[in-house]
């Protein structure tokens, strides 16, 4: 089944004096981007949580909060000295390069400061946090899998869309075909009447010559492999669906092949019909080219 790249899922969980919440989204992305705001004193529970998500998500950008909190929180609460240092720091260089550039900054307040991230920490006694670790990452597996559902379920959704696009391109594809027949008389009908423009203005006539151009007209004009193309991309397509596994990239390279081979049948089309039905082509792929980009 399709996999979407968009969910959001969120949960509670608690361990002895702890308790926590959970907040995780996940968009569209080329690759697996995963950002954490998690507690840095619990030793390991970054990488674990990282490891997690790793394993069941090949693409997307992954945002993951964790808000831990203790009874006793505000007693529980130490003042970071190399956080303040850098922050300070970071507060010097900003106001040095602000008077080289002849702008007054306010001066931060002491509560500026001490709402910078890091500077308050989560008092962390010598005692082991292992304990803690495995209660949280247990609580993630939850979380993990209700973003994972919701991802599926989206992803069943686009999979009826695509599904749609893609027998609505099939039935143009042959619409462009039925067209053809009807072209190719036009086209022979335009070529006579004016072989005989040329014939009635003209007192020689290489008559090799004006084969030639009849023939290179016609290879000029002849889609008849840009229809094959298509179908050809439409099976594809389908086949991709079926598997569904971790098809966005391939599904977004074959939707660049579908507008390719749409742009050729246009510029070549030399007639009002199939014009209108490649330019119909055209948007169908577009709104395609939308929905894949959702596809993990």
């Amino acid at each position: 089944m399709v996999q979407s790249m968009t969910g959001f899922a969120s949960g509670q969980g608690g361990f002895e004096q702890f308790q926590w919440g959970w907040d995780i989204r996940s968009v569209n992305a080329k690759g697996l981007d995963i950002r954490l705001r998690v507690p840095d004193w619990v030793s390991g529970l970054e990488a674990d949580l990282k490891a997690m998500i790793g394993k069941s998500l090949s693409r997307g950008s992954v945002s993951l909060s964790l808000r831990l909190s203790r009874e006793g929180g505000e007693q529980d609460l130490q003042l970071n000295a190399e956080s303040l240092n850098a922050a300070l720091r970071a507060f010097k260089a900003v106001e040095t390069a602000a008077t080289q550039q002849g702008v007054l900054l306010t001066p931060p307040t002491p509560a500026d400061i001490l709402g910078m991230r890091g500077v308050m920490d989560q008092k962390s006694d010598d005692a082991d946090t292992g304990a803690l670790k495995n209660a949280i990452v247990a609580s993630f597996e939850e979380v993990l899998s209700e973003l994972l559902d919701m991802r599926q379920s989206e992803g069943q959704a686009l999979h009826t869309v695509l599904s749609q696009q893609i027998d609505l391109i099939e039935q143009l594809v042959a619409s462009a075909t039925d067209v053809l027949v009807a072209r190719r008389a036009d086209m022979d009908a335009a070529y006579r009447a004016a072989l005989a423009r040329v014939v009635d203005n003209s007192d020689k006539l290489d008559q090799d010559r004006i084969a030639q151009e009849i023939a290179l007209v016609a290879v000029k004009s002849d889609v008849t492999e840009e229809i094959d193309r298509l179908n050809a991309h439409i099976g594809a397509a389908r086949d991709l669906l079926m598997q569904g596994v971790k098809i966005g990239r391939k599904l977004d390279f074959l939707s660049q092949e579908f507008n390719r081979e749409a742009n050729t049948l246009c510029s070549k089309s030399q007639h009002k019909s199939l014009t209108a039905i490649g330019l119909e082509l055209k948007a169908v792929i577009d709104q395609m080219r939308e929905q894949v980009q959702n596809v993990e």
